[in-house]
């Protein structure tokens, strides 16, 4: 325990400016293609239904269960009242999650502690897997915290830094990006279940009003993430 606690709170600088935009480069790189983000998207299905759950706890609403798919859609479901306050933040939580993770994981970064970091981020999928109620999302979750584990068990401080450094700017340049590929399905009508068209029949509110606050959030976090990793 001694040992875990020394490496959980181990004080690591950031890579230099230069080394932060090569990382953020690849995060890029892991978004825009095609064949990898087929991949990492799953993640971000990860915290955006994580994102889901969490908020529906907060507000007072029941979770019971979530549900990860093998083509990157998931579903949180919660019980409590269909409509209110409580019902919108939920809805609104999903795809301004990432972004807002990684605000939470640049920060980490930019404060030296970026091994710790990492550590709450493995309690947070530890405290997931208990909501999965399906195989696949079960596999997706184990394999992502088995990978974490071994990143923060096995390699050094810098290279864990530079890794959740990466992480960091994976998920806030994925925010924008996921509400982007979402308007594409909904101009299409792929994606009449989606949770813009959702908060739209709950609250009389345009769907692409909802959408623009979702990606209009999103920027806000990349701007005030990417401010903390250059800083």
């Amino acid at each position: 325990m001694d040992q875990w606690w020394d490496r959980a709170t181990a004080i690591t600088p950031a890579p230099d400016q230069r080394g932060t935009l090569l990382l953020a480069l690849v995060a890029a790189a892991c978004i825009l293609w095609s064949p990898v983000w087929r991949m990492t998207r799953h993640l971000v299905t990860v915290v955006h239904e994580g994102a889901h759950g969490l908020v529906a706890l907060l507000v007072g609403r029941r979770l019971a269960g979530i549900r990860l798919h093998s083509d990157s859609s998931g579903l949180t479901v919660s019980k409590g009242r269909p409509t209110g306050v409580g019902m919108v933040l939920t809805l609104l939580a999903g795809y301004v999650g990432p972004a807002v993770l990684g605000v939470l994981l640049s920060t980490g970064v930019h404060s030296g502690h970026a091994v710790g970091t990492l550590w709450l981020l493995l309690v947070a999928l530890a405290l997931l897997l208990l909501q999965i109620r399906n195989l696949y999302g079960l596999c997706v979750v184990l394999v992502s915290g088995v990978g974490l584990f071994a990143v923060t068990w096995w390699l050094d401080p810098t290279a864990q830094t530079a890794i959740a450094q990466t992480i960091g700017w994976f998920l806030l340049l994925a925010g924008p990006w996921s509400l982007i590929d979402l308007q594409r399905s909904r101009h299409a009508g792929v994606a009449p279940q989606s949770d813009p068209d959702q908060l739209a029949r709950i609250t009389g509110v345009p769907g692409l009003i909802w959408w623009s606050l979702m990606f209009l959030s999103s920027l806000g976090c990349l701007a005030g993430g990417a401010r903390l990793l250059l800083g």
